[in-house]
């Protein structure tokens, strides 16, 4: 799995494709570790080509947005959802947790 990583004055914007599972969760852990690890806490993350998302990288999305949202450092918003991956998050109840744009210049121009 790639990641491809442009930073804009106000925030990152990570961007990555195909599936997100129990085997490339760690590798998107690593990716949004990089980002914070440089204290940069406002993050855009485009699913623009994301196919599928289980558990394993809702629970990484999840802890990324407690620790962007932390002493009102940030926060994480998504871009391009998938219908089906949206419809998994709000059956979770976790659809009002994270903003979600439809294009990445919407996301990043709301920092």
């Amino acid at each position: 799995m790639e990641f491809q990583m442009t930073s804009y004055k106000r925030c990152e914007v990570l961007k990555t494709s195909g599936r997100i599972d129990s085997s490339t969760a760690p590798k998107l852990e690593e990716a949004i570790k990089n980002v914070t690890d440089r204290d940069i806490f406002k993050i855009v993350f485009d699913m623009s080509d994301v196919t599928f998302m289980s558990s394993a990288g809702w629970w990484i999305l999840i802890n990324t947005q407690k620790n962007c949202k932390r002493y009102n450092r940030g926060e994480l918003i998504l871009v391009g959802v998938a219908q089906n991956i949206c419809e998994s998050l709000e059956l979770v109840g976790m659809g009002s947790y994270f903003k979600i744009f439809d294009t990445v210049v919407d996301a990043v121009g709301f920092f």
